[in-house]
């Protein structure tokens, strides 16, 4: 059999992306951030078991700059799981497949990540004094 230039299966050079196929990879790859997000927010609470030297230093880590982005990132990561998870909840009850309100959804859904995390991150800045 001669090899074939053509590829094996349609991917990225055949199809354009969509805002599903968007939203659905970065789906995944937000599952795969909460996950070291919760190693970072274990971390930090086994360091407030043992003691306040541990303590002190995942707090000088979390409080950088790093840190504070990690933070957010973790907080969109979670909201964006969330709203995306509840979307295909819809799905799973047969609502919400027609190609608008597939990308409305997706657009709501984006728009409450963000919307949820400012608020989230604003609050918990007022709440700790503006640290």
């Amino acid at each position: 059999m001669l090899p074939s230039d053509r590829p094996l299966s349609p991917h990225l050079q055949v199809y354009r992306p969509q805002i599903t196929s968007v939203l659905s990879i970065c789906h995944r790859m937000t599952g795969v951030l909460l996950t070291f997000g919760t190693l970072f927010l274990t971390w930090w609470l086994v360091a407030a078991a043992y003691g306040p030297d541990q303590f002190a230093t995942a707090q000088a880590f979390l409080g950088s700059i790093i840190g504070q982005l990690m933070l957010w990132g973790f907080t969109f990561a979670l909201f964006y799981h969330l709203g995306n998870g509840v979307r295909h909840l819809a799905w799973d009850f047969g609502w919400g497949f027609e190609l608008a309100q597939v990308r409305l959804s997706g657009l709501i859904m984006l728009a409450f990540a963000a919307v949820a995390t400012l608020v989230t991150l604003i609050a918990g800045y007022a709440l700790a004094g503006g640290a």
